[in-house]
């Protein structure tokens, strides 16, 4: 997703001469403080899961255990086997009077060590299930006898309850793959797109790291895999996100899922309320750790370590390098509005405000008159400057104005009161949303405070959506923090007839705080340059969203294929009518399988998919053409799962290429590899809680996912979500400037695959005859039958 076009500018945001000195430290030192800083975190996180019982017993169990053992005794039973005698004589002599406290300790260290023993063992036996991955390797849709034996005992040993962190310790770490099998999968996915004479260089290239420059590499790297929590995501974190000196509208994600067809309250306070509101119950939630981790099939756990940073963090800028600042507790957002910022207390002496309290705050900065303060307007414009700069003028916005940057940079988020509407229209629905996933991207370059974790937005007809910095976390984490806004928000906390959020006004409440910037006239041309530069950016992306809802992912199950095999094949098939090649291709894949994984690139333009795309292209019989799809969609799977179990290509080649830096080993091989450009770059976008809102029932509730831009300047970034069983939406951005690429030009070709791919299955021919000469009109016909207005509040009391 927006990780691709980080990592493919790592080679030039490591050619500069800043980032050369600091690299140019031992590799023992750097392995030292990579350590370090991980076991910092470990023992952070032990202390934390200790406290809040999940380690995985409860505080209880060894309560109950020592009340056992004392019943033992009393009942003239030594339940120690004699080592409870060996622990008195131990522990110093207090005289006759003490002699019922030395049992009573020695019980205590008895139960303590027994307690711990216990759950050292339900560690490493649950490391062992966990590290087992034969089950990814089954067939689609089945599950063998094993696999069911090894769920049930997944499920004993992680208990009846896991909390959030529960799993982490248990977790077992990514490994390394080996070189030659990297080396190998990166020719054979480079097959497809290089000609003879360049694939025989890349071969030659490859053949020489591998007697070279490989066996030192993989010894130094297998070294820092057992030194760290994982071998590789702390250097994908500093070199493709923190060390990237561009702007953070290049990396940046939104989320565009706010309910698509129904508006629940169009007053903008009042949804600003209740979705601040919820947010902060969320926090809540994640510092009790009272979120259920996110299960794989029900059972298998996935990392929750990207849960740590959602809340009171911001990215703050470096000259050479960025770094994550998080705070433990913030009490206060941050709010925009017509070029103003403001605080606003999000807590009384009594706990958090009620969601008519927080609508009340945000109604005062929309009712203030009082025009912004010079330089304040366009001020946020510094964050999405380059890196280096911001950070050069960061320091004299700190000295002038201390408390109002602290304001912002220490608040729980930034909340934007957009003064614009927004969302899907009537009037135009193609170009409404157009619209909405542009503002929602890139803004107006100055309404935005892009080092924070995530900017909520809020535009003044209610629609919402969301702004997320990609360091800290990827897109499935702050999804599952806006599935449970939305659904809480609308269906659990609701809206008064009037639209208002339930409850009473407070009128003791103090009004929001606005903040004061006294800058110095200096810093006005780079603010004027920072503007400058976002608007730029931000008017060269072309972004293009549109549901398609002929058919979803009921059909595709239909077929017997997998969903996302499905889509992407469309996609390589869509991408090649429109271009007329091939080219690399980025899809997402998450490694959280392990401690701290993050994401693996799935290169999903393979030669079995090129077989089938040029099949159709040749217009081949169906039957030969479904043949060779299948075998494609196996194909892919294979790669998925590949790269979700540890095995990917392009994170082991990157921390090879890191370390080859850090020893001052020049490899042409790694050199070119991180030279690469993806043309292509693709995400799905997951719905992880479908318990809490019934699309089935409700389908107008449904959201249409998020996006990001392209990662090349004349490629395409493309995202897509399964909306219920019946529709899928797509966004697709590009480069204006770019006369190779257009999103709506992209757009067309995937409408036209997904129905000339859906007419080789038999139950899919009618799609292909009936909706041919209808397609410009099906996206939306929602908006003749749905009987829901968007601009009627609707209450979630009658859901």
């Amino acid at each position: 997703m927006a990780e691709a076009y980080q990592a493919s500018s790592l080679l030039s945001s490591l050619s500069s001469d800043g980032a050369e000195v600091e690299l140019s430290s031992p590799v023992w030192q750097e392995i030292y403080l990579c350590a370090l800083r991980s076991w910092k975190r470990h023992l952070w996180r032990v202390w934390n899961d200790f406290l809040a019982g999940v380690v995985p017993a409860t505080p209880l169990s060894w309560l109950f255990l020592f009340s056992t053992i004392q019943l033992a005794c009393l009942l003239q039973l030594d339940p120690s086997l004699g080592l409870m005698e060996k622990i008195k004589e131990l522990l110093p002599d207090w005289g006759g009077q003490h002699h019922q406290l030395q049992g009573l300790l020695s019980a205590a260290v008895f139960a303590s060590c027994l307690w711990g023993a216990l759950i050292f063992t339900l560690h490493v036996a649950l490391r062992l299930l966990l590290s087992h991955h034969g089950w990814l390797l089954e067939p689609h849709g089945a599950m063998s006898s094993p696999t069911k034996t090894w769920l049930a005992l997944v499920r004993i040993f992680s208990g009846r309850h896991p909390r959030l962190f529960s799993f982490q310790r248990a977790l077992p770490r990514q490994p390394v793959p080996t070189a030659q099998e990297t080396v190998r999968k990166y020719l054979e996915s480079v097959r497809p797109v290089l000609g003879d004479d360049a694939f025989d260089r890349a071969t030659a290239l490859a053949n020489d790291f591998l007697r070279l420059h490989a066996p030192r590499l993989q010894l130094y790297l297998q070294l820092k895999s057992w030194c760290t929590s994982n071998y590789v995501s702390d250097w994908w974190e500093e070199f493709v996100y923190l060390r990237s000196r561009g702007s953070l509208i290049n990396s940046t994600y939104y989320m565009m899922q706010d309910f698509l067809y129904v508006t629940p309250t169009p007053l903008q306070a009042a949804r600003a309320g209740n979705a601040v509101h919820t947010l902060l119950l969320y926090r809540h939630l994640l510092n009790r750790q009272e979120i259920s981790p996110t299960l794989l099939m029900g059972m298998r756990p996935l990392c929750s370590a990207q849960y740590e940073r959602m809340f009171n963090t911001t990215r703050i800028p470096g000259v050479e390098k960025d770094y994550l600042r998080h705070l433990q507790d913030s009490r206060h957002v941050a709010v925009f509005h017509r070029g103003r910022f403001f605080r606003v207390g999000t807590h009384s002496p009594n706990g958090l405000l009620s969601p008519r309290a927080l609508e009340q705050q945000f109604q005062d900065i929309l009712d203030d008159p009082s025009p912004a303060c010079p330089l304040e307007e366009h001020l946020a414009a510094l964050t999405a400057a380059p890196r280096s700069m911001w950070a050069q003028v960061r320091e004299s916005v700190k000295t002038h104005a201390a408390t109002a940057l602290e304001a912002v940079e220490g608040a729980a988020f930034f909340v934007s009161l957009d003064s614009e509407p927004a969302g899907l229209t009537r009037e135009d629905p193609a170009a409404s949303l157009d619209a909405y996933a542009h503002t929602l991207l890139a803004g107006r370059g100055h309404d935005r405070w892009f080092d924070k974790s995530f900017t909520l937005i809020v535009f003044s007809n209610g629609k919402l959506g969301l702004s997320v910095e990609h360091s800290w976390a990827d897109c499935p984490v702050s999804g599952h923090l806006w599935e449970f806004t939305l659904a809480t928000e609308c269906f659990q906390l609701g809206y008064a007839t009037d639209g208002h959020c339930k409850g009473h006004p407070d009128p003791t409440l103090p009004q929001p705080e606005r903040l004061q910037w006294d800058l110095p006239e200096q810093i006005q041309p780079s603010i004027s340059l920072a503007l400058r530069g976002a608007k730029t950016l931000s008017g060269n992306i072309d972004c293009h969203v549109f549901p398609f809802s002929h058919f979803g992912k009921s059909f595709i199950k239909c077929c017997h294929v997998s969903s996302d095999s499905f889509i992407q094949l469309v996609l390589q098939l869509a991408h090649f009518r429109d271009r007329g090649q091939f080219c690399l291709t980025y899809e997402s894949a998450m490694t959280r399988l392990f401690l701290e994984g993050r994401t693996e690139t799935v290169r999903s333009c393979t030669r079995e998919a090129c077989q089938f795309v040029r099949a159709m292209d040749n217009k081949e019989t169906d039957q030969q053409c479904l043949a060779l799809f299948r075998v494609a969609v196996d194909k892919h799977q294979a790669l998925l799962k590949a790269a979700m179990s540890g095995q990917g290509i392009d994170r082991h080649l990157f921390a090879l290429y890191i370390m080859s830096r850090l020893l001052h080993m020049q490899s042409p091989f790694l050199t070119q590899v991180q030279s690469q450009q993806w043309l292509l770059s693709t995400s799905q976008v997951p719905v992880q809680q479908t318990h809490l809102i019934d699309v089935h029932n409700y389908p107008d509730y449904v959201s249409s996912g998020g996006g990001f831009g392209p990662a090349h300047d004349h490629g395409y970034g493309i995202s897509y979500i399964f909306m219920g069983e019946n529709a899928i939406t797509f966004h697709i951005s590009s480069k204006k400037s770019s006369t190779e690429t257009d999103s709506h030009r992209l757009g067309q070709h995937i409408e036209n695959a997904l129905l000339d791919v859906a007419s080789l299955f038999r139950v899919g021919q009618h799609f292909k005859r009936q909706f041919r000469g209808e397609k410009s009109d099906y996206r939306y016909n929602f908006l003749s039958c749905k009987t829901v207005d968007p601009n009627i509040p609707t209450s979630s009391t009658n859901l």
